[in-house]
């Protein structure tokens, strides 16, 4: 059975508005639901926001069953000790719904901006591992051990793609996401993910009832079509038959991130065809 997670970059949306379509996704039949972790919106500086951890906090506490968590937090912005921390505290708060996503930083430019984390991106994996080697000792009834201990599993989600970090995926992640940019990649970056479940992010442009098609991929397109393979258009039967496709190559979790920015209606009818869909034709 595949996971369903909404992906939703808190950027441009009241907090209202997020835990909207959180609740929604919630109703809809999806799993969980992923934010990004900046400290300006990638591209777009001038653009609004929110924290990554607060509002994931935010989330938990506004929703029931919702796993929440990030596709993923910047190692740099957190002490891993102030890390290991929140996550054991978000994981106990919401009754075991937190999962920790962790990554080396894929935006310089916020990084020089705001004078944190490193520039060079081998640096940048390095220091990771070592943190991530710190956040299990935290954990732990070792000598670092943090108290009090995590109540529940706290899964460790990694994404990237390079040699060095698909050595960290093996060693620590319980689940390896591949970012929608390179969703191309999958056959031949699979294996080097080790024993870690896959999961892929994937921008989709869903033509709902009544949609023209023709205008759903035309818009879809000029918001989205620099992510390449990583945006794909479609009614419901497309759509079913495309992450078939991916949940044959073992793909067992789906961060969907909707074109249209997650209207309600399409979470609604997302959720009722294609998540459903899959899972009766499966």
């Amino acid at each position: 059975m595949v996971e369903w997670y909404l992906f939703l970059p808190q950027v441009r949306l009241a907090v209202a508005d997020i835990v909207e379509r959180a609740r929604c996704a919630e109703a809809s039949g999806f799993d969980g639901i992923a934010f990004i972790d900046h400290l300006e919106a990638p591209g777009r500086p001038s653009e609004s926001i929110w924290e990554a951890m607060g509002i994931a906090t935010w989330i938990a506490a506004s929703t029931q069953r919702l796993k929440v968590g990030h596709l993923v937090l910047c190692d740099a912005f957190r002490h891993p000790a102030v890390l290991a921390k929140q996550a054991v505290t978000l994981s106990a708060a919401s009754g075991g719904r937190f999962e920790l996503g962790l990554g080396s930083g894929s935006w310089p430019a916020e990084m020089a901006r705001f004078d944190v984390g490193q520039q060079d991106p081998v640096a940048r994996v390095d220091q990771l591992g070592r943190h991530l080697a710190l956040i299990k000792e935290y954990w732990s009834e070792g000598e670092r051990g943090q108290v009090p201990r995590p109540e529940h599993p706290i899964p460790l989600v990694l994404g990237g793609r390079g040699p060095r970090m698909m050595e960290l995926v093996r060693t620590y992640a319980d689940w390896w996401n591949l970012q929608c940019t390179h969703i191309d990649r999958l056959p031949q970056l699979a294996a080097a993910a080790g024993s870690a479940r896959i999961s892929v992010q994937q921008m989709v442009g869903f033509v709902r009832t009544g949609d023209d098609p023709a205008a759903v991929r035309e818009v879809s397109n000029r918001r989205f079509g620099h992510l390449g393979p990583g945006l794909v258009c479609g009614d419901a039967g497309e759509l079913v038959e495309y992450f078939a496709g991916l949940a044959a190559q073992r793909v067992e979790r789906f961060y969907v991130w909707f074109a249209d920015f997650a209207a309600p209606e399409s979470l609604t009818e997302f959720g009722e065809s294609v998540i459903k869909g899959l899972t009766l034709g499966r």
